[in-house]
């Protein structure tokens, strides 16, 4: 069972995510937010596995949310009505694990939700461009060899070093120096940005 937590400033927003997600068995809305802070709260005493997240609420908004729940187990998946590109860098680094819109379609929220807590990250078509788009004026990234595009795919399925070290049967520290690579040569920061390069291109 999943459990979710939704905060959205708009009970109406909160009343139709909860409706639908209790639809599905494996998925149990446990609580709901109506600004940042009470998202916060209510993340530390109920411990939720999914928190959907807004980003323009009251007292503290989704961004600060994000930063005051830095290390928690909980994954956050932003839902927002806000166009603006630019927040999707912010709040992925932040620790979001999926940036969608509200205009999502019902089944691909319940997808992304399912997704998110089995540790991949998902992001709408829009919001994976925005992270990319940085780079589109440069040069072409150099080439992986077979074993960073394994490395790679792992990355983008969610696993931790540890577990892409077993996978493959090498050593932890064999997975790190491969990780060091394909962030090198993708032109990228971090996991998550490598990890939606291989989503855009059909690695993962």
């Amino acid at each position: 069972m999943i459990r979710v937590l939704i905060a959205d400033d708009h009970p109406v927003v909160r009343q139709g995510l909860r409706t639908f997600l209790d639809l599905h068995d494996d998925i149990t809305v446990v609580g709901e937010a109506g600004d940042g802070a009470q998202a916060v709260e209510l993340v530390a005493e109920l411990a939720p596995d999914v928190l959907l997240l807004d980003l323009k609420m009251p007292v503290l908004d989704g961004l600060g949310a994000l930063e005051r729940l830095a290390g928690s187990v909980t994954k956050v998946v932003v839902l927002t009505s806000v166009s603006d590109r630019s927040d999707v860098g912010p709040a992925m680094r932040a620790g979001a694990s999926g940036f969608l819109y509200k205009d999502v379609d019902p089944p691909a929220l319940v997808q992304a939700v399912r997704a998110v807590h089995g540790g991949q990250v998902l992001l709408a078509p829009e919001a994976a461009e925005a992270m990319l788009s940085p780079q589109n004026d440069q040069p072409g990234p150099a080439p992986l060899t077979e074993r960073e595009r394994e490395v790679l795919t792992l990355i983008a399925a969610g696993r931790s070093n540890r577990e892409i070290a077993r996978s493959l049967a090498v050593a932890e520290k064999t997975v790190k120096t491969h990780v060091s690579n394909v962030l090198m040569k993708l032109g990228v920061q971090d996991r998550t940005q490598a990890a939606l390069y291989a989503v855009r291109h059909g690695l993962a």
